[in-house]
């Protein structure tokens, strides 16, 4: 006994104080490379995964995304039953787009146990990552070593949140379709709505109505106005609400879902007007109750798309256009150009 506390007071005093071992770990904000699996994907955002990165990922090729200008998850050199293990000798290389053997910089954070985080993540830092860990197995009676390699691959896509906007329509009832009036009151609408939303930066674009003839059912026909715009939050000066935010979408998104909900309070208030301030006298040209429809419609910024098929675990989401695709403007999909080389082109060279 006392030669076993001897032994460990000397190394103890040799090795000095170190971290102490343990067969648990976390799978939290960490992804794991598999062997022999088919790929999987993960979607990593702060949204989506308020709590953590999200579970680990398994496949041979492991599709991960990560948002813009966010840090990544933390991508494992090695897989699930390897790191419950121990590992002799690991030796951790990891290859990059373009096939760069990575090392550490600003963006590219590499840990002495193989572990590789992508920080501030742009598009092109989107690709194909791969690492061989390369390792020993050592027979403890006989000290006869073998050599033995796996590789993991990893492609990672930068993706950022459609850009929304809504297309709404209503009617309005009105005396003739013959008249100066209808125009008026079209004019005075678009005012009415733009002075509503303009402290968000937002504005009414395309707008336009038609005038129509309508058979209410156990009634005679009435004119009504069929009125149609879309609400766009990109009114001229809105990049200084984006000053001090990587994400303008984060943004933006916000700035026309208050602009929808305040467009929708409006409408809902001239109903409630039309049915108790009015008794049997009601005015000719009126709002149609229940007439007010809304949709979202979603645009991508260029150099990026949705492709539900390539990307189906991140449908929604504007994913960063790959090599052979380009994306020139507000649209929602990457077009095929042979040409482009790169991740996130904007033209076709």
């Amino acid at each position: 006994m006392l030669a076993w506390a001897l032994l460990s007071a000397v190394l103890w005093s040799l090795a000095g104080v170190g971290s102490a071992r343990s067969s648990l770990f976390s799978n939290e904000g960490f992804v794991y490379g598999t062997v022999g699996h088919p790929g999987n994907t993960c979607l990593f955002s702060r949204k989506a995964c308020p709590k953590s990165w999200g579970c680990p990922c398994l496949g041979s090729s492991v599709k991960i995304y990560v948002k813009l200008h966010q840090t990544s998850p933390v991508l494992v050199c090695m897989d699930i039953d390897r790191a419950s293990k121990e590992t002799v000798d690991p030796i951790y290389l990891w290859i990059g787009p373009n096939e760069n053997t990575l090392t550490g910089s600003s963006q590219i954070n590499i840990t002495n146990i193989g572990e590789l985080v992508l920080k501030d993540f742009m598009e092109s830092l989107s690709g194909h990552y791969s690492c061989t860990l390369s390792y020993k197995i050592v027979k403890a009676e006989t000290q006869e070593e073998t050599s033995l390699k796996k590789k993991y691959d990893f492609l990672v896509f930068a993706y950022r949140e459609p850009d929304y906007s809504y297309r709404m329509a209503v009617r309005f009832t009105t005396k003739s379709c013959v008249g100066r009036y209808n125009d008026l009151l079209f004019r005075l609408l678009k005012k009415i709505l733009d002075n509503l939303i303009s402290d968000l930066l937002c504005h009414v674009i395309e707008p336009s109505y038609k005038c129509h003839s309508v058979k209410i059912p156990e009634r005679d026909f009435v004119y009504e106005l069929f009125v149609a715009f879309q609400v766009n939050p990109f009114a001229p000066g809105w990049k200084s609400m984006c000053n001090s935010s990587m994400d303008c979408e984060d943004v933006t998104n916000h700035n026309i879902l208050k602009a929808r909900d305040r467009i929708e309070e409006f409408f809902r208030s001239q109903a409630y007007i039309l049915h108790h301030h009015f008794n049997i006298t009601v005015p000719a040209m009126h709002f149609v109750d229940h007439s007010f429809q809304v949709t979202r419609i979603d645009n991508c910024r260029p150099g990026f798309g949705k492709n539900e098929g390539l990307h189906s675990n991140c449908a929604s989401c504007c994913v960063v256009c790959s090599p052979g695709t380009f994306s020139p403007d507000m649209d929602v999909t990457c077009q095929t150009c042979v040409s482009a080389h790169v991740y996130g082109a904007k033209a076709c060279p």
